[in-house]
């Protein structure tokens, strides 16, 4: 300062400490189960990469369990608030007349711009959703936290397609987030396969893409379905 004196330390108050604490111990759980998984971590693994007591890992969270859901619901609502607004937008903009690529690029190239503009963290919540959405405790978080969005997805795919079987619809669905999951996990087998032309860490490359390829397979069901029915 002009007149030498030291700058005053602003002192945080416990409960801005507590929170910042909680922040990094949800931070370093959720690289390791992106990572290893659930049941490759342990609260130990955890509190090292925090660089804290495995004490104080209890004092917020009962058990590993409680600490992997709340790893969870932490960015879950966002992207499925975000999608949900998404969703709703373009509903009310397509009226009587939505089309199944408008449904599916609100709904993933909106999830798809939170990973790109989320940088490291959110890449990481999105290779730990990938990692965990096709276990037992991760699917029935998946239901918790991602239904409502999912079925408002379906609805207004059954409104774009409205001679094409609830069955197909759904399963179009599985097959759409599959491929997300698949993109999610960023594994690099798609840089080998490629020979490098591809990279699973390029975003920007799969939302160029994936909603106009998924659109083709839902009318590719609803084709056959219309020849079956003549």
């Amino acid at each position: 300062m002009a007149d030498g004196s030291k700058p005053k330390r602003v002192r945080r108050t416990k409960a801005e400490q507590r929170a910042e604490t909680l922040e990094q111990i949800l931070d370093a759980a959720e690289y390791l189960f992106s990572r290893q998984g659930l049941h490759g971590v342990t609260l130990r693994n955890v509190a090292q990469l925090v660089g804290v007591h495995t004490t104080l890992l209890h004092y917020y969270f009962a058990d590993k369990a409680a600490l992997f859901e709340a790893v969870f619901a932490r960015r879950a609502s966002v992207t499925s608030g975000r999608r949900m607004d998404a969703l709703d937008r373009y509903a009310a903009e397509a009226g009587d007349n939505p089309t199944v690529e408008g449904a599916l690029h609100a709904f993933l190239d909106t999830d798809l711009d939170l990973y790109i503009q989320g940088g490291e963290p959110w890449m990481n919540y999105a290779a730990f959703c990938a990692r965990v959405s096709n276990t037992p405790e991760g699917a029935a978080l998946m239901d918790v936290h991602f239904d409502p969005v999912v079925l408002k997805l379906v609805s207004i795919l059954k409104r774009a397609l409205p001679d094409t079987a609830e069955e197909d619809i759904c399963w179009g669905y599985h097959f759409v987030t599959g491929a997300l999951m698949n993109t999610l996990a960023r594994t690099g087998r798609i840089d080998r396969l490629s020979g490098g032309l591809c990279h699973s860490d390029d975003f920007m490359a799969v939302k160029a893409r994936m909603a106009r390829f998924m659109a083709v397979g839902f009318h590719t069901l609803e084709s056959r379905r219309s020849a079956k029915d003549q």
